[in-house]
């Protein structure tokens, strides 16, 4: 998979408006926040449980973990992954400057899309 396919695949979003309970600016922090809790709770049990194995196995002491340095293309995927995280925790950001971009375009949201068809029949 290429970086802009996973891109990509990383921001995609639903269509139509983003419902809003709270400021806007609130909603987007809380988005961004929440995206990162949800990223970092599944990793960290994860990562605990590959340790305890490890550790359990007597394959690796977690203290060998701490110590680890990757390679050039290790770095190289940990780097891709990264951009592909960020990606989708910052996918609000991306979303809320598109809306922007297709207001000034002239594009509709398909809920406006839905008004301006039902008016068109009346």
């Amino acid at each position: 998979m290429s970086i802009a396919d996973a891109l990509t695949r990383s921001s995609a979003k639903p269509a139509g408006k983003r419902p809003y309970f709270l400021t806007p600016e609130t909603e987007r922090v809380l988005a961004i926040t929440m995206a990162a809790v949800q990223e970092l709770a599944v990793a960290r049990e994860r990562i605990d449980t590959l340790e305890r194995l490890l550790e359990a196995k007597g394959v690796v002491r977690r203290d060998e973990i701490e110590q680890f340095a990757p390679t050039a293309d290790q770095a190289a995927e940990r780097g891709l992954w990264m951009q592909e995280y960020l990606t989708r925790v910052l996918r609000i950001v991306q979303q809320e400057a598109e809306a922007v971009e297709a207001n000034t375009a002239g594009d509709l949201y398909s809920e406006e899309v839905a008004v301006e068809v039902s008016r068109a029949d009346a």
